[in-house]
């Protein structure tokens, strides 16, 4: 297997840049969502716990553990944007493989291809519990690339 050159940010500003926007989101908010490491092609992310999102005492949902890992796969390739250019979701395939039963989950995104108008981005869910990962989903995202006009 061939090993891939670390990707280059087009925006000097790319982690400043892609905190600001993605934890101006309502959704960002309402899940307590905080970035713990971002990084050219890759970010991690946190979510606490929260029962509101919850299906039974302890045990989060598919939706916020399918939004973890959306936001996880989509930051990544924000990372790689040129400066004056946004991305949105436009098509995302989450498979849970374990319980999301811990204090939060930590979800780790990284780019597989970024093109000009379309970065396809994978994540992987884990559920914390006690210190301890454990994978409760995978995550297969793409991106759409749009420049804003001025």
């Amino acid at each position: 297997m061939q090993a891939t050159a670390t990707p280059q940010p087009l925006n000097p500003a790319y982690a400043e840049t892609l905190t600001r926007s993605v934890l101006a989101m309502p959704m960002a908010h309402a899940l307590g969502l905080q970035f713990s490491s971002v990084a050219p092609g890759s970010v991690e992310i946190d979510i606490p716990y929260q029962e509101q999102f919850s299906f039974r005492p302890g045990q989060l949902q598919a939706t916020a553990i399918f939004a973890a890992a959306d936001f996880a796969a989509v930051a990544a390739a924000g990372t790689l944007l040129a400066p004056g250019w946004i991305n949105a979701s436009i098509d995302c395939t989450l498979k849970i493989v374990g319980p999301a039963n811990g204090e939060k989950l930590v979800a780790r995104g990284r780019v597989i291809n970024a093109g000009k108008l379309i970065t396809v981005s994978s994540a992987e869910v884990y559920s914390v519990r006690n210190g301890e990962e454990s994978l409760c989903a995978t995550a297969l995202a793409t991106a759409r690339n749009i420049e804003l006009k001025q």
